[in-house]
């Protein structure tokens, strides 16, 4: 598309123009993080489904204070993403 000249549109145009483009380029960058927490959604599903790399006979404390600090970590990006307060343990 051929850039408009501010010397001969109307500003009305001129702004119409610029706000299609901000749409544009928000829509753009809307989709790339979409994709980017979809990477991360499919790799910590991937890594819960190997059960964190923890073999059964390995479990220890450790373990389960670093899944805690996911399971904390993720019930505030869930509070945070479906609008609720963050829950308090």
């Amino acid at each position: 598309m051929t850039p408009l000249n501010p010397e001969t549109t109307p500003r009305h145009e001129l702004r119409a123009e610029k706000a299609r483009c901000n749409r544009d380029a928000a829509l753009g960058a809307f989709v790339s993080r979409k994709a980017e927490i979809d990477e991360m959604l499919a790799r910590l599903q991937a890594l819960s489904d190997d059960h964190f790399n923890v073999s059964p006979d390995e479990v220890n404390w450790g373990h389960v204070g670093s899944l805690g600090h996911i399971a904390e970590r993720l019930r505030d990006i869930c509070a945070f993403a479906f609008g609720e307060d963050a829950p308090t343990e």
